[in-house]
């Protein structure tokens, strides 16, 4: 669990009409030291409760995904988009890509709970940030989930329009492909994934595109998901073994590849793991930070996930370029996720430490050097 030191305290109190309805949205700021803002929003009509943690702007404005979940403690709500929010920053510090650190989080079951009424309460809570933080679709929300939001707030992107990004899972599970490529080379000499056990674990929006690559890459799959009816339609399409939720962490297989919730490398984890390698979509993979170095001393390679898996983040950078979003061009910077992979590796290697520290320090250098500073400002293309 993360520590943290909050004074709850109330900043201001917004209470506005929206469209249709009464709606009394009422919003507070949490106080965390390390994060320049932190908002509480909640609307008793639409039944909208949130976070939204902007972590750092020095590059750029926030960009980050709305996760939708049904957070069982509203403390776990909050942990979640801290952890998000800071991830998000040494992502885009590490793509250069001229966008800082957010994330928000909706309290709620996605299936049930999901109402227009509940986004268009939500797109008032992002407006209230001034652009500060702009938001996109995440686990639990869409890009039709935008497209509604848009209604309230021009601060959100990833909208299934001609002239937006749309759906970035594509892109994040290719990025991950590359990913996995470097961390071929480096392991085998060879990129080639051909005949590789690799182990996925989540076969959401992006475990499931990316089965669907290495499938074709010629990969041997292993997969696991919470979903039983999914796992067994996505094994028997790709003829995969399957593991449970619980067995996938001991799996005999040459690379583990999280891509479900956070902080599956924990202490628990770490001692089954029978892997060469961890490389994942899954945000906010090692629980704590030592866990980078538990893999490290357990020779088993770790691709940081958050420059694994920017190709998302890449990809709708691309959509607020001043001529527009170009499918070619954000295809070509998802590629080099494959040299900035080799290049930490060796790094790491080189300085005989966690590649999960190395990353680390260079997205910090990035940050107090100014390394990939918008210069431009956004362009919200619709």
């Amino acid at each position: 669990m993360v520590e943290l030191n909050i004074t709850w305290y109330v900043d201001y109190l917004v209470m506005q009409l929206l469209s249709k309805g009464n709606v009394m949205l009422k919003i507070k700021e949490v106080k965390v030291q390390g994060y320049k803002k932190i908002i509480e929003a909640s609307d008793e009509t639409s039944k909208l409760h949130c976070f939204i943690a902007i972590h750092d702007t020095t590059l750029g404005p926030a960009l980050g995904g709305t996760r939708m979940y049904p957070y069982s403690r509203k403390q776990d709500a909050l942990e979640d988009a801290l952890r998000l929010a800071k991830g998000m920053t040494y992502k885009s510090a590490l793509a250069e890509d001229g966008l800082g650190g957010g994330k928000s989080v909706i309290i709620g079951n996605p299936i049930t709970d999901k109402t227009p009424a509940l986004l268009l309460a939500f797109a008032e809570a992002v407006n209230s940030l001034d652009g500060d933080y702009i938001a996109a679709e995440d686990m639990g929300t869409s890009p039709e989930d935008m497209l509604i939001m848009r209604k309230k707030t021009p601060y959100v992107v990833a909208l299934p329009t001609e002239k937006s990004s749309g759906d970035p899972s594509h892109y994040t599970a290719r990025g991950v492909f590359h990913g996995l490529q470097a961390v071929a080379q480096k392991l085998w000499g060879d990129r080639s994934l051909k005949h590789k056990r690799i182990a996925i674990q989540g076969l959401g929006h992006v475990g499931g595109k990316l089965a669907g690559i290495l499938f074709w890459e010629g990969a041997d799959l292993i997969l696991s998901d919470i979903d039983e009816q999914l796992l067994h339609a996505t094994a028997l399409r790709y003829g995969a073994e399957t593991r449970s939720p619980s067995d996938i962490y001991q799996v005999d297989c040459d690379i583990l590849c999280p891509c479900a919730m956070g902080a599956s490398i924990n202490d628990a984890t770490t001692s089954k793991l029978r892997c060469k390698a961890v490389a994942g979509a899954a945000n906010n993979q090692l629980a704590l930070p030592e866990h980078g170095l538990k893999l490290m001393e357990k020779k088993i390679l770790y691709a940081p996930d958050y420059l694994i898996n920017s190709g998302g983040i890449i990809n709708v950078a691309t959509e607020l370029e001043p001529n527009g979003y170009d499918p070619k061009l954000a295809r070509d910077r998802v590629e080099h996720i494959y040299e900035r992979l080799l290049h930490l590796f060796d790094k790491a290697e080189r300085q005989r430490k966690p590649a999960s520290q190395v990353a680390d320090e260079i997205a910090e250098y990035n940050l107090k050097h100014l390394i990939g500073k918008r210069k431009v400002p956004l362009i919200f293309n619709r």
